[in-house]
């Protein structure tokens, strides 16, 4: 699509918005950057974008004149798809992209996409670091908090972008065409915003959309869904497992990961040679050494990176150990079945934090994954009555309510004795309480560096 000269609509004025602008103005667009959130100061907006961006900024409302002027519209990934003020257009004819659209139409190079419910980050993060190991120009972009949008320009032709992507970003999908991708998992979460499961999956399965036999999807054997997409997945499927030994593919075999290539069988590593933990973690480098294959980088080299590799922030992190007992960070653990990851993480009595917003999911599961292991269950937010009503059905009885977190995090310092573990691994959001799971993750470390010893 030619953007020069083009009247395109940006919803939102958070980071991506902000890259989008950017993004466009350097194409040759009319960007204009809109909220409809009085509360906003248009100078502070402004002052967010640089000089050379030439874009108008509106808060508040938006006249029929202006909306009669748009061409595009670009969608922050926050914005719902299906809202009154996004019909309005769609039913007008007017295209809508979000940011991996956008940046995808002004990129160069390679791409890798990377999603799934869980894992996304890690697996993202470690592939870029393999990336960067072997390829001179890479760029780590998306849901991982580098908009695309900022590094799309700057792009080549022998540029490698690895990129996280949400169910958000891919509702509004068009051309998008990675060279690799890879679903990771898929289990509930975001129903609040998709509806439905189905929805949901439909939404995650399109990251191969666009792909063809010359491209790689890689995929979890052990996850239902992502299982069954294999089998009308019109890119050349490599799947991952850590429960069955595969005849095609990368498996999890005692302490070792091995590869099968339908003839014959090589050992790869051993698990306890990485700094990661648990299972999941597990999962994703197998996903991670699958994805690196693929765009040719050598073994050697991917075992390396990932020997050096450290846990990400706020993805089962450990924080220090104070007073005999270790601090654990999980506050990426938005939704229960990656607290679920978290919990089966832990080989020690667990003092656990749980609870904040609720995106209408269901916690039978994750309790159920506590395996004896949680000696005290701290809740907090607005899933904490639900969350303790559901854990009395499974016998855990030992459950404290905090009005803070602060509170809560006393309560756990109170619980735990030298050899316990404290973990913050909530299988909800943090909206509510925190701007996002980093503000939460940061104050959680905090709270753990002050402590005395």
């Amino acid at each position: 699509m030619d953007l020069v000269n083009k009247k395109v609509l940006i919803i939102g004025t958070g980071i991506s918005g902000v890259g989008a602008a950017q993004a466009l103005s350097s194409a040759g667009a009319e960007p204009i950057l809109y909220d409809e959130n009085e509360n906003l100061v248009k100078e502070e907006v402004l002052a967010k974008l640089p000089e050379s961006c030439k874009a108008e900024v509106i808060i508040g409302s938006l006249s029929d004149e202006i909306k009669d002027e748009i061409e595009l519209l670009i969608l922050s990934p926050g914005v719902p798809v299906d809202t009154e003020f996004v019909e309005e257009f769609r039913n007008k004819g007017i295209r809508i992209w979000g940011e991996i659209e956008l940046a995808y139409e002004l990129g160069k190079g390679k791409v890798i996409a990377i999603t799934g419910t869980n894992g996304k980050t890690t697996t993202t993060s470690l592939v870029g670091e393999i990336m960067k190991a072997y390829y001179e120009s890479v760029y780590v972009v998306g849901n991982i908090g580098n908009p695309y949008t900022m590094t799309a320009l700057e792009s080549t032709e022998d540029t490698v972008t690895v990129a996280e992507i949400s169910s958000f970003q891919l509702e509004t999908i068009e051309e998008f065409h990675p060279n690799v991708s890879a679903i990771l998992n898929i289990t509930p979460d975001h129903l609040n915003r998709h509806h439905t499961m189905e929805n949901y999956v439909a939404a995650k399965e399109r990251v191969a959309e666009n792909q063809t036999r010359a491209d790689v999807c890689v995929l979890n054997y052990e996850n239902e869904y992502t299982r069954a997409f294999g089998d009308k997945c019109r890119a050349e499927v490599i799947y991952f497992s850590s429960v069955n030994k595969l005849n095609k593919g990368l498996y999890l075999d005692g302490e070792y990961i091995y590869q099968a290539d339908g003839q014959r069988i090589y050992r790869i590593m051993n698990i306890h040679d990485m700094n990661l933990v648990g299972i999941c973690n597990v999962e994703n480098v197998m996903a991670a050494i699958a994805i690196a294959e693929s765009m040719n980088v050598p073994m050697d080299i991917i075992l390396k990176t990932i020997r050096d590799f450290k846990a990400v922030e706020h993805r089962i992190e450990f924080v220090a150990t104070k007073r005999g007992v270790d601090y654990y960070n999980d506050s990426k653990g938005t939704n229960p079945d990656a607290a679920i990851q978290g919990i089966r993480a832990m080989s020690k009595p667990t003092v656990l934090i749980g609870g904040g917003y609720d995106k209408q999911s269901e916690y039978d599961e994750w309790i159920k994954a506590f395996d004896g292991k949680v000696k005290c269950l701290c809740l907090i937010g607005q899933t904490r009555e639900k969350i303790a009503e559901c854990a009395k059905k499974y016998g855990i009885a030992n459950i404290v309510l905090a009005d803070s977190f602060e509170e809560a995090f006393d309560i756990c310092v109170e619980n735990a004795v030298p050899g316990d573990a404290v973990l913050l691994s909530p299988a909800c959001a943090s909206w509510g309480m925190f701007k996002n799971y980093e503000e939460r993750g940061r104050l959680f470390k905090d709270l753990v560096n002050n402590l005395e010893e």
